[in-house]
């Protein structure tokens, strides 16, 4: 499956280059970018049909992708003002 449109990349255009710079040199921001790919990948995957899952528990899952993404948007404006 594909995260067209919800990989960091695509999430945050303007920022590949502090993407980069984050995940080679932040480990809690390589954490939740793998959280976030993973969620993605199950959210992906029961949108799919791959997978089976309740209403609830994928509007949860993309709840906690979004807090994710709230985040990642963070370390992302904290890597800025660093540089």
């Amino acid at each position: 499956m594909s995260e067209l449109g919800h990989d960091l990349n695509s999430e945050f255009p303007e920022d590949r280059d502090v993407l980069h710079r984050l995940k080679l040199g932040n480990e809690h921001f390589r954490t939740l970018a793998d959280r976030h790919h993973k969620l993605t990948q199950d959210i992906y995957r029961i949108e799919g049909g791959l997978e089976v899952a309740s209403d609830e528990r994928l509007e949860a899952m993309k709840k906690q992708r979004l807090g994710l993404l709230d985040d990642i948007a963070g370390q992302i404006r904290a890597e800025r003002a660093n540089s």
